[in-house]
């Protein structure tokens, strides 16, 4: 057997609004073959108190789950298993502190992402999860995956999504504020059904006009409708409206979740039900969809086949950087330059100042190519525009902590470094954005002449607080100006405790 084909075990953690999922994959000549599935109703977003913050009853629910999960995952090395926390998390006030806890019970990183990333992963799992020809590979689909917190919308041709929002609307958010004490009533749904119409309303006429051939169901919600009309044989191949509203009728009658006992529905999903299936009627109704076929695949199973890419190199994050060096106008033979003497330093100190592995290679590629991105607004605090455009775009494959990361970089690469920036990443990742930041300010500083001309080699040492610069001899007698750009920056480093010598 060749090295290429021994299986690989991956594993996706998605920390739903409603559910926590574990699905652990063996992956061998390029097929993915579920080996385990592990699902907790957790109820994160009902959790959320009215100032935003997570109870303390639902944090140790979470907890005691992932430790749980934990368990399973503990003899996987860390780069097959990723883990990803969606609406409630990106919601909660205290979401910091309660990372810190689910990190340690789950032994594993777990990154926040955004409403555009959710949806781009979701589309990733119901693509991946569809018969390649249904209808044909390359035909334009409509997928639709209604969470706790929010609704995610993506219209799609083949593999690649083309247009993708989130919507402030999920099954828990809405069974909470519509159905409280979890009463059923006519006026819940109707009222539930016009509040969502609203929130569709900015994007109903765009994804009409661009139409679609197929479309597609995914997650929670969606998967118990059509379970329940299955199970009460009031459906064969697809999900119809005209289903749907017999099925929202019959709960109306029910009354109270507590007196819900439709066959094909979790007991656990009850109390959410009333809410998601008002979002969906308003969905179908919005859109025009009389028909929608229904797909086991969603948001994990697009974290696992996104993680696959990054374990073969075909990581998304490398073209959505590749995009955005295209849409600002990048120097790209300048960015080259500031990258290969980054990475020439930090291949000399990666013990020293524990930079090793991959992700700060990754991290410090990035931020070099991107410097510069802020020049497209203006030149004066152009740092401070490349932060911003960072921190605040759609970046297919980063999640917002990553885009923090990368921005604090970009922010702090030149003129006054302050603290606060990286301290407010938090402890570890803190540290590495402050040690790559150096390694970047002194890149820029050295590539300053902007000369196709290469820079002599370099003898980088370094110590915790203390990095040093070695040029070859009279060099820098043939340089005043990065002499003095140095001299500068040793002032500058000072002031954050750190020591450059050079000579």
């Amino acid at each position: 057997m060749t090295p290429a084909a021994h299986p690989t075990i991956v594993a996706a953690v998605d920390l739903g609004s409603n559910s926590f999922h574990l699905v652990v994959a063996r992956v061998e000549h390029a097929q993915v073959r579920v080996v385990d599935r592990i699902r907790e109703p957790v109820a994160l977003a009902s959790g959320l108190d009215v100032q935003g913050r997570l109870s303390k009853e639902i944090r140790d629910r979470a907890i005691g789950c992932l430790e749980r999960f934990g368990q399973r995952l503990r003899e996987m090395h860390p780069g097959s298993v990723r883990a990803v926390g969606t609406s409630a998390l990106r919601q909660a006030a205290n979401a910091r502190s309660f990372l810190s806890q689910a990190e340690d019970a789950l032994g594993h990183p777990i990154e926040i992402v955004s409403g555009q990333e959710e949806a781009r992963l979701i589309y990733a799992g119901v693509a991946q999860s569809l018969a390649p020809d249904a209808p044909s590979p390359s035909a334009r689909r409509l997928v639709v995956d209604i969470g706790g917190g929010s609704t995610e919308i993506i219209l799609g041709e083949g593999m690649v999504p083309k247009r993708m929002d989130s919507l402030k609307m999920g099954c828990v958010s809405f069974s909470r504020r519509f159905f409280p004490e979890g009463r059923l009533t006519e006026e819940g749904f109707l009222n539930a059904g016009v509040a969502a119409r609203q929130e569709l309303q900015t994007i109903v006429e765009i994804y009409r006009a661009r139409g679609w051939a197929q479309a597609v169901g995914a997650s929670g919600t969606i998967l118990s409708a059509d379970q329940m009309l299955r199970e009460m044989g009031q459906q064969d191949e697809a999900l119809t409206v005209r289903g749907l509203r017999r099925l929202i009728k019959l709960i109306a009658q029910a009354e109270h979740v507590s007196k819900l006992a439709l066959p094909g529905l979790k007991p656990d999903r009850a109390p959410q039900i009333a809410g998601g299936l008002a979002i969906l009627e308003a969905v179908l109704d919005s859109l025009g969809i009389e028909r929608m076929e229904v797909s086991n695949g969603a948001l994990r199973e697009g974290v696992l086949y996104d993680l696959l890419g990054r374990i073969r190199h075909e990581d998304v994050r490398e073209p959505t950087v590749a995009a955005m060096m295209r849409r600002y106008h990048v120097d790209l033979a300048h960015a080259a330059r500031v990258e290969a003497t980054a990475m020439a330093m930090h291949e000399q100190i990666t013990a020293a100042w524990q930079v090793e592995g991959e992700a700060p290679r990754q991290f410090l590629t990035w931020a070099a190519q991107l410097h510069e991105i802020g020049l497209s607004v203006s030149w004066s605090g152009y740092h401070k525009h490349s932060a911003y455009l960072v921190d605040n775009s759609d970046m297919p494959g980063f999640s917002k902590d990553d885009q923090h990361l990368l921005a604090a970089i970009l922010l702090g690469h030149r003129r006054k470094i302050a603290r606060d920036d990286f301290r407010r990443l938090g402890g570890e990742r803190g540290g590495l954005a402050l040690r790559l930041c150096v390694l970047l300010r002194l890149a820029t500083r050295l590539n300053r002449s902007r000369s196709s001309a290469p820079l002599p080699e370099l003898l980088v040492t370094a110590s915790k607080t203390r990095i040093g610069l070695q040029f070859p001899p009279k060099w820098l007698d043939q340089h005043p100006l990065t002499r003095a750009d140095l001299a500068e920056e040793a002032e500058a480093l000072s002031t954050i405790g750190v020591v450059l010598k050079f000579g």
